[in-house]
């Protein structure tokens, strides 16, 4: 019996086409012919394949065997056990709703890093920590395109402590990281720390579980960031300048507590419902099962009471490295998950609500859900 070598035709229509794709783009920068390229245009935010070779849903080195783009993807066929079994050794449990690892609280010490990051400026810290100490080559990490004023956020590299800075805080429209790695890869890096949401962040392990070359070993580190949703572009002129005639040029920070937060220019604050965001959430969050960034490193999110601490979830062996010297070298303080059981009830219940959104005709792992569970 042949062995079956899935390809780019099957990933066409079992995720690309089927809404399971979230638009990470690991099959481009995983794939060794030049045939898979990347839409941004209008919100699509999906890999596509040039029609000079095959056609949009086949691919003639697929055909002579080429499976390098399955391999890459973190939403093909049974992903999450794979990369369970890759990262953990060993399944998640059906209670285990935001996945493997022990949460706690964290923050920097170095108050310009509080100042200049998000919730307690811990990822800053980690970036610029495993730059500095030859634990990384460089980052894949999103920041602003040109003078930071059209908000639309973009993959980029960091290799130094000001890299970290300039593209520190958070955007909440989408920015496929992993598009940067052929800029570290030019530049020399062998060693690259990747930042993003869940559905990025599951991109190394699929990579590593399924063998997938050199960009599984090059992507050593994984940081994942707690995500709900991303929006698209068009909420800024449609719902914050229509409505509340905020202009993009004119934000200088957001964040999500709940309602959708602005601060301007003018040292205007806006809180903006969450409900009328909806509408313009990016296709490619619709049926993401993952809030909680299951296969990083660490995860972090700026969730519960506390605004200047991060929420981290340590999950590997490399991330408790890396947090115990850290906090050894008091470059950050940490303190027990238990000191805020509101944020701990609010991971699990996003966490929850997340899962839910993996469809029936898919492959089921991801929705399993403890019956008792509230």
């Amino acid at each position: 019996m042949a062995v079956e070598k899935p390809q780019w035709r099957e990933l066409f229509s079992e995720v690309v086409t089927s809404g399971l794709c979230t638009g990470c783009a690991a099959c481009v920068i995983a794939c060794p012919h030049p045939v898979l390229e990347y839409e941004t245009d209008n919100g699509v935010y999906k890999p596509f394949h040039l029609d000079l070779d095959g056609g949009p849903d086949d691919c003639t080195h697929g055909q002579k065997g080429c499976t390098m783009c399955t391999r890459a993807c973190p939403r093909f066929r049974n992903w999450e056990s794979e990369i369970d079994t890759q990262r953990f050794a060993r399944e998640r449990t059906d209670d285990e709703v935001w996945g493997i690892g022990d949460v706690l609280l964290a923050r920097a010490t170095d108050e310009s890093l509080v100042e200049n990051g998000q919730d307690g400026g811990f990822v800053s810290a980690l970036l610029v920590y495993a730059l500095e100490n030859d634990v990384v080559d460089a980052a894949l990490v999103s920041g602003l395109e040109g003078d930071g004023s059209t908000w639309r956020a973009v993959p980029m590299v960091a290799r130094t402590r000001e890299d970290v800075l300039a593209t520190a805080k958070s955007r909440y429209t989408y920015s496929a990281n992993l598009l940067a790695y052929e800029e570290a890869v030019e530049g020399g890096a062998e060693r690259i720390a990747l930042v993003g949401m869940g559905c990025m962040a599951s991109a190394p392990g699929a990579m590593q579980a399924r063998k997938a070359g050199k960009v599984a070993r090059r992507l050593s580190l994984t940081i994942g960031l707690l995500c709900s949703k991303t929006f698209d572009d068009s909420i800024f002129e449609e719902l914050f300048e229509a409505k509340y005639n905020i202009k993009r040029a004119d934000i200088t920070k957001m964040n999500i507590k709940g309602v959708f937060q602005l601060w301007t220019k003018d040292g205007g604050f806006y809180e903006i419902p969450l409900k009328e965001a909806h509408a313009y959430t990016r296709e490619g969050c619709t049926h993401c099962p993952d809030f909680a960034a299951e296969h990083a490193d660490l995860s972090t999110g700026g969730i519960g009471a506390f605004g200047d601490w991060t929420l981290v979830i340590v999950r590997t062996d490399l991330g408790r490295e890396l947090l115990s010297t850290m906090k050894e070298k008091g470059l950050i303080e940490t303190r027990p998950g238990d000191d805020d059981p509101g944020a701990v009830a609010l991971l699990h219940k996003l966490a929850r609500v997340s899962r839910k959104r993996w469809p029936d005709t898919a492959v089921p792992g991801p929705r399993r859900l403890p019956v008792t569970s509230g």
